[in-house]
């Protein structure tokens, strides 16, 4: 399927020349690179090289995104996974809520991904359970990004299509499933306050890991959307400190 509109401005994926250690970081369901840049910004001048795709569908119309699979949002971070290798990164991934979950896939997938990091990954979502049933509209209305910080703006859409919300809910089906087979060390980032999705579902992926090295972490202060809350200085610290414990990068120089 190709995209019929344009993408929006500032809904671009990013990219950042560092050292050896790629950052490959997804964002969520109807989100976009921009909810993630701070984390990505930040990271790069921790030294590391950060790729952040706009996964397919998203950024530009809700049409597009009512054409999209599960499976072309999983590719697009494929397609990050694989540049990176071809630059010859080393890998870590790290997703926010869907992006999560999809990190959770790659990992499970690419043995040679070095670890992952997850911030609120979804494997149920409540809100959207009577969707399931028929008859359904074609769109429901999205409200306010759930973002505890004040007048913060997150590039999304107005209307989310029922077709993608069950392809998102096939992804989660498809999550518990492969999360025993990851053995690559985690660091599980959590809300405590969530309306979105349960923080359980972290402490799920936690529990369910086959990683030795595993961490989860509790964010005081921030709701779903972490990575534009007022955690999102703690999330940098957490992940660059995790990162750092898990590969011996040769060329890092932080960046002042």
């Amino acid at each position: 399927m190709k995209e019929q509109f344009a993408v929006i401005p500032g809904a671009e994926s990013f990219y950042f020349e560092g050292n050896d250690i790629g950052i490959l970081l997804s964002h969520g369901f109807i989100g976009t690179p921009q909810s993630v840049q701070f984390l990505g910004e930040k990271l790069a001048k921790h030294g590391f090289t950060v790729l952040a795709p706009r996964l397919k569908g998203h950024g530009t119309h809700y049409l597009d995104m009512e054409q999209c699979t599960h499976e072309d949002w999983y590719k697009s971070l494929k397609q990050g996974y694989w540049q990176l290798k071809k630059r010859g990164k080393r890998v870590f991934v790290m997703g926010q809520s869907m992006g999560g979950t999809l990190a959770l896939k790659l990992a499970a997938e690419y043995k040679d991904i070095e670890g992952i990091i997850t911030i609120n990954a979804a494997l149920s979502l409540p809100a959207f359970e009577y969707l399931r049933e028929e008859p359904a509209p074609r769109f429901i209305k999205e409200g306010a990004p759930d973002i505890k910080a004040e007048n913060v703006h997150e590039i999304t859409y107005e209307k989310a299509p029922v077709r993608a919300i069950r392809e998102l809910q096939e992804l989660m089906a498809e999550a518990p499933a492969l999360i025993h087979n990851i053995e690559v060390p985690a660091l599980c980032i959590k809300s405590f306050t969530d309306h979105v999705v349960p923080p359980e579902n972290t402490v799920f992926i936690y529990r369910a890991l086959a990683a030795k090295n595993k961490r989860l972490v509790t964010l005081p202060n921030s709701y779903h959307v972490a990575s534009l809350d007022h955690d999102k200085e703690l999330i940098v610290e957490q992940a660059a400190r995790f990162i750092r414990t898990y590969a011996t990068v040769h060329s890092y120089v932080a960046v002042k």
